[in-house]
Formats: structure tokens, sequence, C-alpha cells
């Protein structure tokens, strides 16, 4: 899987994250799957919560798929096995969303490129927290880096 690098943003706290929000969907080309990578408590449901504009959308972690609006939202946490992507049925999913949103999707991420309908876009936004750097009362700051993914 090649990435290439587009856009990073650094010392990221929860209140700037309307700024990342509309920053990415400027960057990104719709219809588009974003894999979300990054540690737990990281700030990959918190990130999806605010692009959706709904905080009160929860981690699809025992549903492994939700869907919000034109968005699909999967944490793949659970997933042991590559066929198991298949059986979780996406093209039907996908159909009229412009976002797919999939925590801990990297380690599928060929499976999944080949479930999108082909006018799907791949990204990747790692989030990386700073431990014991730049906290303030919304606790650490975190890094995003945004990638688009190509399977050559």
């Amino acid at each position: 899987m090649n990435k290439k690098l587009i856009r990073e943003w650094k010392k990221v706290y929860k209140s700037d994250l309307s700024y990342i929000v509309y920053e990415l969907k400027d960057l990104t080309k719709i219809p588009a799957m974003i894999i979300l990578e990054g540690d737990l408590g990281a700030g990959k449901t918190t990130f999806t919560q605010n692009f959706i504009g709904d905080k009160e959308t929860f981690s699809p972690t025992y549903s492994i798929l939700s869907e919000c609006k034109n968005i699909l939202h999967a944490d793949l946490y659970r997933i042991e096995k590559n066929e198991e992507i298949l059986q979780l049925e996406l093209p039907i999913y996908l159909e009229d969303k412009q976002y797919f949103f999939v925590e801990w999707g990297m380690k599928y991420a060929r499976r999944l490129m080949r479930e999108l309908p082909e006018n799907y876009s791949a990204y990747l936004l790692e989030i990386f927290i700073n431990e014991g750097l730049s906290e303030n009362e919304e606790g650490p700051s975190r890094n995003f880096f945004l990638y688009s993914l190509h399977d050559d």
C-alpha cells in the first residue's frame, strides 16, 4: 500500500477539530474512504463525531457499522480476518454515501479498497497524542497526518 502525505496539522486540541474537518473536506475527493489510525484514546471516534456534527454518534465497536446522514462509520477493532470484511457487504451500505470512516482499518486497507465502488478515493488519517506536551484544559494536543492511499 503506497501513501502520499497531503497535509499535517500539529498541536491540535478538541476545540480545533472543526478547522481540521473543514480543511479535510476541502482536501479530499468524494466519495471517500478515510481510514483512521491511532492508539486507543487518540480521538478517532471524537474526530468522526465532529465531522458528522453529531456528538451523540457512538463508536460502532460492537455493531461494527453505523450509518449517519451520508456517512458510514466502521470500527474494525474486533475483526480478525480479511474474510470478515467480505461478510460486511460494504457495497450495499456505501450506496449514496459521501464518506466512509474506518477505525482500525489500515490492516485491511487492500481488502477494503477492493470492496469500494470504483469512484471512491482512499485516504489515511493518522492521529498521534502529544503525551506530556502542549497540554491545556482539554488535555494533550494531537498531531494529524492526512495521506492519500494507492494500491499500486
